[in-house]
């Protein structure tokens, strides 16, 4: 009997899912678009205004205008979720980044045979990872129209938060197929 030099394929989409997930979720938490505001009153009717959990933009339709850094006059960032997605948004892209090295170490596609319990381990921490963003993108879209914007304005789901969200669940389900790798543990002993 000679132990097969293949990667389990488990751990070969453990791999590929949550790459894409730290990509993801890392845009999602740097670019400005959670919300979109339109239709402000008092003001052009091409201007939006684009919040995101560390910046708001604001930019003209028809010329492509662009302006970061606008001022928070209605305390968006004052706001409970915008802090705790400031706070958990990086704690998960730091987790998924040491759950991907524990993978990296656990999977050893150069030695005969994986460390399933490392492997294991590491899908349990981007499981983990994978929940830490989908708890702000959750609570953020569950408060959308609730945080500060101006009145009479047209509220909707920017490219960022839905970034999130896809990155979020990349994440988890690459931690999970990791996570598979404890029933090879199980079945050795």
């Amino acid at each position: 009997y000679l132990p097969s030099m293949r990667t389990p394929t488990a751990m070969i989409v453990g791999l590929v899912l949550c790459p894409c997930g730290l990509l993801l979720t890392l845009t999602g938490t740097l670019a400005p678009s959670w919300r979109q505001v339109s239709l402000v009153p008092n003001q052009p009717v091409d201007l939006v205004l684009e919040q995101g959990i560390w910046d708001m933009c604001s930019e003209r339709q028809s010329s492509h205008d662009r302006h970061c850094g606008q001022a928070d006059e209605l305390g968006y960032f004052e706001q409970m979720t915008v802090r705790v997605a400031q706070g958990l948004m990086p704690t998960s892209l730091v987790l998924t980044l040491l759950g991907l090295v524990v993978a990296a170490l656990g999977v050893r596609c150069w030695q005969k045979e994986p460390w399933h319990l490392l492997a294991g381990i590491a899908g349990l921490v981007l499981l983990l990872s994978g929940l830490l963003s989908l708890v702000p993108a959750s609570w953020y879209t569950h408060e959308l129209w609730a945080l500060p914007a101006p009145p009479g304005s047209t509220l909707v789901v920017g490219y960022s938060l839905v970034l999130s969200y896809l990155g979020s669940c990349l994440e988890i389900l690459g931690g999970l197929a990791l996570a598979l790798s404890f029933h090879h543990c199980c079945k050795e002993r």
